[in-house]
């Protein structure tokens, strides 16, 4: 059949292709009604599909329960959403001299049941469902409102926010206007705000992505390119983009001391950084040697376990009392 269809067929003259994915499945007295057995075939087609495409796959029942996991956590989110079980905690993020320079907003999901879910785990049903859409909205406020709270205290007034930005979240044609009503509506200074952005979004329309990033810049908001290096770094667009920080990635750091040309990329990135104007942080640091590592090669500001894991809003209260910025 896959042969049968591969070969090349005339319509008004012109030749035409046309390749075949292929889903394949047993069809047999434990089958199951013919729906069944259809959306057997489906799945294993569909697997075909992700495999390449004009290629064959065998329905696995592993494929129906992860669909069927995927199905379920969806469902669970859109209730999450409207019962917001979401929370905050944040990460403290600290320059290489000891001052706390602010703190990135992490969301975690308090389920009922299960306690609080890694964002590894829901994150990515997330994008696969739009639902990061209205998650990113509910994230980008909670956060400014934390931000307008440590407006209002001493210890506190100096610190900057960060907060991670999704690609359907800032592709969206009113993201500026979302922006602008959020930091109206909590009170949070925009200059202290930072919306970190990925590589994989700033691929799609980098003209209207600059358009967007200066609109914000304007009224005072930053912007820092996260997990630098991990996707499709392009200096082409790099040096086009209103940023103030490149943030290195942990799986860098984490190479550091190993094998691995980590210390060869941070080196890099830290010298990338200081020729296009840009500080540049390090994630994951989580012992003296790394610390002492990007500091030695000029990186400015650093968070990791070495300094606090992300934690929720009262205790990173304490936290801050104890060790006051400046």
């Amino acid at each position: 059949m896959q042969q049968a269809f591969c070969q090349p067929f005339e319509i008004a003259g012109v030749q035409q292709y046309s390749t075949p994915s292929i889903g394949i499945t047993i069809f047999d007295r434990d089958a199951g009604s013919v729906d069944d057995v259809l959306q057997r075939a489906d799945l294993a087609m569909y697997q075909a599909k992700a495999a390449g495409r004009n290629t064959i796959a065998c329905f696995d029942p592993e494929m129906q329960r992860r669909v069927a996991a995927s199905v379920a956590l969806e469902a669970d989110l859109r209730r999450a959403l409207a019962q917001e079980e979401f929370v905050l905690h944040y990460q403290p993020q600290v320059g290489v001299d000891g001052r706390l320079a602010g703190a990135e907003a992490l969301v975690r999901w308090n389920h009922p049941r299960r306690g609080l879910v890694s964002p590894a785990e829901f994150i990515p049903v997330a994008e696969d469902t739009g639902l990061i859409v209205p998650l990113g909205q509910w994230v980008l406020r909670s956060a400014c409102r934390q931000l307008a709270q440590w407006t209002g205290a001493a210890a506190t007034a100096a610190l900057e926010m960060a907060v991670n930005v999704s690609a359907h979240q800032f592709h969206r044609p009113d993201f500026v206007e979302q922006v602008l009503a959020v930091l109206a509506e909590t009170g949070a200074p925009a200059g202290r705000l930072k919306l970190e952005l990925t590589e994989s979004l700033l691929l799609k329309d980098v003209a209207g992505t600059v358009e967007k990033m200066c609109l914000l810049r304007e009224v005072g908001v930053g912007f820092a390119l996260d997990d630098f290096g991990t996707g499709y770094s392009s200096l082409s667009y790099l040096h086009r983009l209103p940023l103030d920080q490149l943030k290195i990635d942990r799986s860098f750091i984490q190479e550091i001391s190993g094998e691995g040309h980590g210390a060869a990329i941070v080196r890099i990135i830290v010298a990338l950084g200081q020729a296009l104007d840009m500080t540049v942080l390090a994630e994951g640091v989580e012992t003296a040697a790394q610390f002492d590592f990007i500091v030695a090669e000029g990186c400015q500001a650093y968070q990791g376990y070495l300094y606090s894991r992300p934690l929720p809003a009262e205790r990173l209260a304490e936290f801050i009392a104890a060790r006051p910025p400046g």
